[in-house]
């Protein structure tokens, strides 16, 4: 396995597949889970001919599980790190809920000439807490709700999530699918609680406002409309109208977990604007 040593010493665990002189498309995560959540997204491009680089955030996966660091400017420093050591320029940077938020931030700090595009997939910005400036966010009672489920039983927790609202099985009508259940189990349990834990107030309190006031470069918003984890009324319809160059793409009754769900259609609508 593939590991960088960051400038913390964490080590963090990545995958790098396909020509190192095509173009790069960084994949992030989101929580509790790790880089294989894009394995079907990863081989599409990879057989499109693109480079494709996806990494476990530092306390998950295989990364370390660290004790600290587990706030979303070190996550976007980790991706700064890596960056310069694979030395990726031109790159395509995707993000899903919470690696939504670490794309964006990433993005907006990033080096020019590194960044040809993002994408945010049902991505938490620009605040999943109710604020002042945001109101129509969720009460800190969730979030709350979700740390106390942690760390009473971490294990049924995440069952409970990824059979339920995470892939809208919950749903009447429902095709459910044992394997990506059991699959979003095997990689949340696969991480640090400690890290876990921190990085609920990480995606939750952290406000993307600026980063997406930042970014002029093409920015790509996907979410599903029956998104029961990061409600589309409180997150992408909020931070397309932060972005200069943004475009929002909505899918009536999909969930939070869209792209393993229909990976068909969210496929071709990222191919179409990374060529575009």
């Amino acid at each position: 396995m593939t590991y960088l040593t960051l400038s913390d010493d964490t080590r963090l665990f990545y995958k790098d597949w396909g020509p190192k002189d095509a173009q790069p498309i960084v994949f992030h995560h989101g929580w509790p889970l790790s880089a294989d959540d894009w394995d079907n997204q990863m081989l599409f491009f990879l057989n499109k001919g693109y480079r494709v680089i996806a990494h476990d955030r530092r306390g998950h996966g295989r990364s370390d599980q660290t004790d600290t660091g587990n706030d979303m400017d070190t996550y976007a420093a980790d991706v700064a790190e890596l960056v310069e050591a694979l030395d990726l320029k031109n790159a395509v940077h995707i993000g899903h809920s919470t690696g939504g938020g670490e794309a964006i931030r990433y993005v907006a700090r990033s080096r020019p000439g590194r960044v040809a595009k993002a994408v945010l997939i049902g991505a938490v910005p620009p605040i999943m807490l109710a604020t002042a400036d945001y109101p129509g966010g969720l009460p800190m009672s969730v979030f709350d709700g979700f740390r106390d489920a942690l760390q009473q039983n971490r294990a049924q927790f995440f069952l409970d999530v990824a059979s339920g609202p995470f892939y809208g099985f919950n749903r009447d009508g429902a095709k459910v699918s044992e394997g990506l259940i059991r699959n979003w189990w095997r990689q949340g349990m696969a991480g640090g609680a400690k890290a876990q834990y921190d990085c609920i107030a990480a995606f939750s309190e952290t406000d993307f406002t600026a980063d997406l006031k930042a970014v002029s470069l093409p920015v790509l918003l996907l979410h599903g409309e029956d998104d029961q984890v990061v409600p589309i009324d409180a997150s992408a319809h909020q931070a397309i109208k932060l972005l200069s160059n943004g475009t929002l793409k909505t899918y009536p009754g999909l969930s939070h977990g869209l792209f393993a769900t229909h990976p068909d259609q969210v496929n071709a609508d990222l191919l179409a604007f990374v060529q575009g």
